[in-house]
C-alpha cells in the first residue's frame, strides 16, 4: 500500500474520531454535567436542527444501529446529529431519518476513548442537544421499565423478608389463641347428666362469680381442673357451661397449640396466653386433649425434648402463680391423665379431678329426646326408655350420631318422618355395623352354621339371664356374620363372680351349639373364644376367682416380671374355661328343641325377635313339666 493512501486513510479515521468523540463529550455533559451542557438557544437553531428542537417525531419512525450512524459519519452522510438523554437522532444529506437507541448512554461511554484532539478538523454537521426527548422504542421502554421494577425489587425484597418474618413469628407466637366473640351462654342445666362432675365444678363457678368470698376467708381456689373421661363424654361442654355460669370469657386450645416449628416459640406461646387470659378476666382456659403436652425427658435426647420440657417448665411457672391469676381458670380435658407430667398434677397446678363419666339409662333417654326434638319425627311411636336400654354404654356423642343416622335410615327407606323402626335400626349400625352384602357370598351349609350358632348365643343368654335379648339375626353386619343383639337393663360397673361366669357361658353357646348339631365346630367362633380367654385370664389373674384360692393379683407385679408368672395363671383360666364350657353343653343339651327351633326361625326369616325366644323356652319348660309329672306319680 503506497504512503499517500495511507496518509488519506488516518486522516478519514481521525475526522471520523473527531465526529464520534463530539457526541460522547455532548452525551457525558448532558447526563453528568447538567450545568454545562451545550448552550443552543432555540432561536439560534434553523433547519433540521430547530426541527428536532422543536418536534423529534419525525425521527421515531425508523430505528438503525449505532453502526449504521459510524458508517453515515465516515462516508460524511450526516447532516445534523441530535444527542438526547435515551437516543441519538440522525438526520442524512438526503432526507431521511433515523434514529439509534442508546440505552443508557451505554453506547456513548464505550466510545468515549475517541475522544478527538484539539487540532482535529471541526465534524461537517450541526450537533444538537435535545434535554427534553423522548425518543425511545417499545423495546427500550419496557427494559427501562424492567430495570425500575428490579431496583425496586431488590431495595424493598430484603425489607419483605425481613417484615415478613417479624410477622409470622408474632402470628406464631400468639398461636392463634383468641377468645370468643361473645361468652359461652351454655348453663349447667343445659348439660345433660355429668352431675357428678356439676357438683365437683360448683366451686369454680362460685369463685369465678364472687372471688372476694373465698379471698375473704384466706381460702385459694383451685388453679386448673383436670377432666377425666373417655371420649364424647361432654367434656367441653361442661367447661363452656363453667364459662356460661359466671359470664367469663373463654379460651379453647389444643394440648398441641404449643408446638411451634422455631425454637423458643411455644414459650411466647405459653406467655401469650396467660396475657390475654389476665386481660380478660375472669376467664376460663380449657386446654383439650392435654396429653398432648406429654412429660418432661431427662434424657437430653435432642433439641425437641429440650424444647418440650421448656414448654412445660414455662406453662408450670405460669400456673404457680410467678404473675397474679386471679380470675384465670385453667380446666383440662384429657382421656390419657397418666400421660401428663406429674408436676402438672400436683396441688397449685391441676390440683383438682373431675371424673366425667358415661351418661346413665335416665340421661340417655333424656339425650334421645333432647337431639329427637329437633327431627322431624313421629314423637308418639318412639319409647326413648326402650331405646337407652339399647345403648347402654354409648356416649352422649355417640347418641347424637344415632339420631343423625335414624334420619338417614329414615331417607334411605323413602320415608319423611323417623319413627323407632329407624331409631333401632340406628342403633344397630352403632353397635354392630351396617347390614352388608356378604351374605349372597354364603353357602347353605354355612347359613345352617351361622343360624346355629347365632341360636346358641341368644338360647343361653336368654336362660342365664344375662341382659334382656332383642333379637337375633343371621344378617351380616359389619364384620360379623350373624347377631345375637343383647342389652343390659341398666348401667353396671361391679360384677359378680357368678355374672362373668355366665357371661363366658354366653360366649361359648355358639360354640357348642354347632358341636351339639353338627359335632363339630367351625372357625365362626374364634373372636367368641378370644374374649372367653381374656375374661377368665382377669378372673384368675385380677379378679382373685380361681379354684385354688389364690388371691394375688398380677396387675401388682411390673410389666417384666409379670410375665413370668403367667403361666400359671393361664393354666387356672384354661380349667375354669373348660368347667364353664361344660356347663354351657349340658345346658344347650337340655334345650335342644328350642335351639332347632330357634335356627330354623333363622334360616326362614334371618331375624328372630328375643320374644320368640322367650316364648319358645317357656313353651319348652311347660312340656318338659307335663312329662315329669307322670313319671314322679
Amino acid at each position: 500500500m503506497k504512503p499517500g493512501k495511507n496518509s488519506l486513510r488516518k486522516k478519514r479515521v481521525r475526522q471520523i474520531a473527531c465526529a464520534i468523540g463530539a457526541v460522547l463529550v455532548a452525551t457525558v455533559l448532558a447526563f453528568n454535567l447538567p450545568g454545562q451542557r451545550p448552550k443552543s438557544d432555540g432561536a439560534a437553531l434553523t433547519g433540521l436542527a430547530s426541527q428536532m428542537r422543536h418536534d423529534p417525531t419525525a425521527w421515531t419512525h425508523d430505528e438503525k444501529d449505532a453502526s449504521q450512524m459510524l458508517r453515515d459519519i465516515r462516508d460524511a452522510d450526516v447532516a445534523a446529529i441530535g444527542v438526547s438523554p435515551s437516543a441519538i437522532l440522525v438526520s442524512r444529506r438526503d432526507g431521511s431519518k433515523y434514529f439509534v437507541t442508546d440505552h443508557n448512554a451505554t453506547f456513548s461511554h464505550a466510545l468515549l476513548l475517541g475522544e478527538p484532539k484539539a487540532d482535529q478538523a471541526a465534524a461537517p454537521y450541526q450537533l444538537v442537544w435535545l434535554p427534553d426527548a423522548d425518543i425511545r422504542s417499545g423495546g427500550a421502554r419496557w427494559i427501562e421499565v424492567f430495570d425500575q421494577v428490579r431496583d425496586a425489587i431488590s431495595v424493598l425484597l430484603p425489607l419483605l423478608l425481613i417484615g415478613g418474618m417479624v410477622w409470622f413469628m408474632r402470628r406464631e407466637m400468639r398461636g392463634g389463641a383468641s377468645l370468643l366473640s361473645r361468652a359461652p351462654t351454655l348453663r349447667f342445666d343445659d348439660v345433660i347428666g355429668a352431675g357428678e362432675a356439676k357438683a365437683a365444678l360448683a366451686d369454680i363457678r362460685g369463685y369465678l362469680s364472687d372471688p372476694k368470698q373465698f379471698t375473704a376467708m384466706g381460702v385459694r381456689a383451685p388453679c386448673g381442673i383436670l377432666m377425666v373421661g373417655g371420649p364424647g363424654v361432654g367434656k367441653t361442654r361442661l367447661a363452656q357451661a363453667l364459662a356460661g355460669e359466671c359470664g367469663a370469657s373463654f379460651i379453647s386450645i389444643t394440648g398441641s397449640y404449643f408446638s411451634a416449628k422455631y425454637y423458643g416459640v411455644g414459650i411466647q406461646k405459653v406467655k401469650h396466653l396467660f396475657e390475654l387470659a389476665r386481660k380478660n378476666a375472669p376467664t376460663v382456659i380449657f386446654i383439650d386433649e392435654a396429653d398432648g403436652l406429654a412429660k418432661r425427658t431427662d434424657t437430653g435426647g435432642g433439641p425437641v425434648e429440650a424444647e418440650s420440657n421448656r414448654i412445660i417448665n414455662q406453662l408450670l411457672a405460669e400456673m404457680d402463680g410467678f404473675a397474679s391469676n386471679e380470675g384465670v381458670i385453667i380446666v383440662a380435658a384429657t382421656n390419657h391423665p397418666d400421660n401428663l407430667d406429674e408436676a402438672l398434677r400436683r396441688p397449685g397446678r391441676f390440683d383438682r379431678t373431675v371424673q366425667v363419666r358415661l351418661p346413665d339409662r335416665e340421661d340417655r333417654a333424656r339425650i334421645f329426646r333432647f337431639y329427637a326434638e329437633k327431627l322431624k319425627s313421629r314423637a308418639a311411636d318412639i319409647d326413648y326408655d326402650q331405646l337407652a336400654r339399647l345403648t347402654t354404654g354409648l356416649s352422649p356423642a355417640t347418641v347424637a350420631m344415632v339420631v343423625n343416622q335414624a334420619g338417614l335410615v329414615a331417607r334411605k327407606a323413602g320415608d319423611t318422618q323417623i319413627a323407632a323402626k329407624h331409631f333401632m335400626e340406628a342403633i344397630k349400625i352403632a353397635r354392630i355395623g351396617d347390614v352388608s352384602g356378604a351374605e349372597r357370598a354364603l353357602s347353605e351349609d354355612e347359613r345352617n352354621r351361622i343360624a346355629v350358632h347365632e341360636a346358641g348365643h341368644g338360647l343361653v343368654a336368654a336362660l342365664l339371664g344375662t341382659g334382656t335379648l332383642e333379637e337375633v339375626t343371621i344378617l351380616p353386619r359389619g364384620g360379623a356374620l350373624g347377631v345375637a343383639l343383647i342389652t343390659k337393663q341398666q348401667d353396671k360397673h361391679l360384677y359378680r363372680e357368678t355374672e362373668i361366669r355366665n357371661e363366658i357361658q354366653v360366649l361359648l353357646g355358639g360354640r357348642n351349639a354347632e358341636i351339639l348339631s353338627f359335632a363339630e365346630a367351625s372357625s365362626g367362633a374364634a373372636s367368641d373364644l378370644q374374649e372367653a380367654s381374656r375374661i377368665s385370664l382377669d378372673m384368675v389373674s385380677k379378679f382373685g376367682f380361681n379354684s385354688d384360692g389364690d388371691l394375688f393379683s398380677l396387675a401388682a407385679l411390673p410389666s417384666q416380671y409379670a410375665g413370668l408368672q403367667m403361666k400359671g395363671a393361664i393354666e387356672q383360666a384354661n380349667v375354669l374355661l373348660k368347667e364353664l364350657n361344660e356347663l354351657c353343653y349340658g345346658l344347650l343339651h337340655a334345650y335342644e328343641p328350642v335351639l332347632r327351633a330357634i335356627a330354623d326361625e333363622l334360616l326362614e326369616q334371618e331375624t328372630v325377635p328375643g320374644e320368640t325366644v322367650y316364648r319358645l323356652i317357656r313353651e319348652h319348660k311347660s312340656t318338659l313339666k307335663i312329662v315329669h309329672e307322670p313319671a314322679a306319680a
